[in-house]
């Protein structure tokens, strides 16, 4: 393993013999190196390593701008976020939130806060990366002494959601936003609120976001030819109308809001999901397809 650049006397940016690039740590470990060197591996304490060369290089970055007991206290933080979710997360959560925690500390320290204006929006469509978001405080608090308020763990939050969806912080404002703008359609629509504890209402949730995910990525579902998806999509806009007028409704708030084009493959989705959550009081007849 040979040194590529001496980030500080404690960190060294390396490569192994594949070639792989990694951040090494360790102290001393880098006092009076020169790259091309051989690193002395006696010395290394803890190894960090992206598959992904974009990420090595943010993250070799973000180790000369951040101190690194920041990074490491992260390090702690995302092997307990991911003792406690199921879904494979994207490598780089540990430089977006290392780079979130260190700036949010650092501007604690300065006296400085920032409201998070989809607090609420995440407590209640992400309730578990919410409570995540919300252990990572504690912990925080724990190490550093520092209490970073509770706004900071819907960003958290989102950072979390980030790494599950593959997608980027500004995209998950827009899902979240969409998310909120689609309940208060639905909930307008039939007159009545939804039960935010219930099965069903988590379900539409997660209905929601996966379609926000699609619309913002550009992969909307699209319209087939197939003669027997067409008879599919006519036959749940027939015995549903009221659903669907609903899902309508939808497609027009996302056309005005963010100017993007629903399928009708889309629109019969939400349909069906309207109906199962049947806001609108008795349930329809099963439909004979």
């Amino acid at each position: 393993m040979r040194i590529k650049k001496v980030i500080n006397n404690n960190i060294l940016c390396t490569i192994d013999e594949k070639g792989h690039e990694m951040i090494v740590t360790g102290r001393g470990l880098g006092f009076q190196r020169k790259p091309g060197e051989f690193v002395d591996t006696a010395k290394i304490e803890k190894t960090y390593y992206m598959e992904d060369k974009a990420a090595a290089r943010r993250l070799r970055e973000l180790t000369s701008q951040i101190p690194l007991e920041h990074l490491e206290l992260t390090e702690e933080l995302v092997k307990q976020i991911k003792q406690q979710l199921s879904q494979p997360l994207n490598e780089s959560l540990l430089i977006t939130l290392a780079d979130h925690i260190s700036f949010a500390i650092k501007r604690k320290a300065e006296g400085v806060s920032f409201a998070n204006p989809l607090k609420s929006a995440v407590s209640c469509y992400y309730p578990a990366e919410y409570q995540l978001g919300r252990r990572c405080l504690e912990i925080i608090r724990e190490r550093t002494g520092v209490e970073l308020a509770e706004d900071e763990a819907a960003f958290i939050a989102l950072h979390i959601l980030n790494a599950e969806m593959n997608t980027s912080m500004s995209e998950m404002y827009d899902i979240t936003s969409l998310i909120e703008g689609a309940i208060q359609v639905v909930e307008y629509y039939y007159k009545t609120s939804f039960d935010r504890d219930s099965l069903d209402f988590s379900r539409f949730v997660m209905h929601l976001r996966f379609f926000a995910q699609r619309l913002f990525q550009g992969k909307i579902l699209p319209d087939t030819e197939d003669e027997h998806d067409q008879l599919f999509r006519q036959l749940i806009a027939r015995n549903s109308k009221k659903h669907y007028k609903c899902a309508q409704c939808i497609s027009e708030y996302v056309q005005n809001t963010y100017h993007k084009e629903l399928s009708e493959e889309e629109r019969i989705y939400l349909t069906i999901h309207l109906r199962r959550i049947n806001l609108g009081g008795a349930a329809e007849p099963e439909l004979d397809l």
